[in-house]
């Protein structure tokens, strides 16, 4: 049998491929866990994303308006809506007037809500065992690249958009000599690591359109430096 003198010549340039074939089996398996989760506890997924989406306000915060929720999932009013009435029924949800308008409603999980949420939050620890077995280096090197993906998915309307660091007005990256900490936060005033970066911050201001891209471009060019946990 006469070999190919590159055999895999075809498949290395394809690796584009590879990679978006290996999301989408990752994809697949967080559906999988999120029916599991959500399902034995008699929700749907769309109703254990709405309880975690609950979850995750301040504990000062009057609550979410339907319209914030929807967003926060990428999914129509609608749809957010009939989620929402279902888990109201069952006692998850509460609805309540909004301070900061007295026509609007802010919903918030009812303490049942909160403890159902809690469980439902537990399926992805499948996946930090997966990432566990990571490098540190590798790890660092999967979060800037995720950052570039998720960046790149908001900027084509695919998904919400989220509050990530490389999007505020407060980040200011690679102006510090550190290796370990290039980065600072001008809104807490302290230098901090690719570690720290965080993909949701409650602190987050949109920077104007202009110096997003200039702190994209400054935040790629800073180098990678692998970061060993204390």
């Amino acid at each position: 049998m006469t070999m190919s003198p590159k055999p895999f010549q075809e498949e290395s340039d394809a690796l584009n491929r590879k990679v978006g074939l290996g999301l989408s089996k990752i994809g697949q398996a967080i559906r999988s866990q999120a029916w599991k989760g959500a399902g034995s506890q008699g929700l749907t997924p769309t109703q254990g994303q709405v309880l975690a989406v609950l979850a995750g306000i301040q504990a000062d915060q009057p609550g979410l308006r339907l319209a914030a929720v929807a967003e926060a999932l990428g999914i129509t009013r609608p749809t957010a809506s009939e989620a929402v009435g279902t888990l109201v029924r069952k006692g998850l949800v509460a609805k309540g007037p909004d301070p900061k308008d007295s026509r609007a409603v802010a919903l918030q999980l009812t303490a049942e809500g909160r403890r159902q949420a809690a469980e439902a939050s537990l399926w992805p620890d499948f996946l930090l065992a997966a990432v566990d077995d990571l490098e540190v280096a590798e790890q660092q090197v999967f979060y800037r690249a995720l950052m570039k993906m998720i960046r790149n998915l908001q900027q084509r309307g695919q998904i919400p958009v989220s509050q990530m660091c490389v999007t505020c007005r407060y980040f200011r990256p690679g102006v510090h000599d550190d290796p370990l900490r290039p980065h600072h936060c001008a809104f807490v005033d302290a230098a901090f690591g690719e570690k720290e970066l965080r993909l949701d911050c409650s602190d987050h201001v949109a920077a104007e359109p202009p110096l997003q891209e200039l702190n994209w471009s400054r935040f790629l060019e800073s180098a990678v430096t692998p970061q060993n946990d204390p």
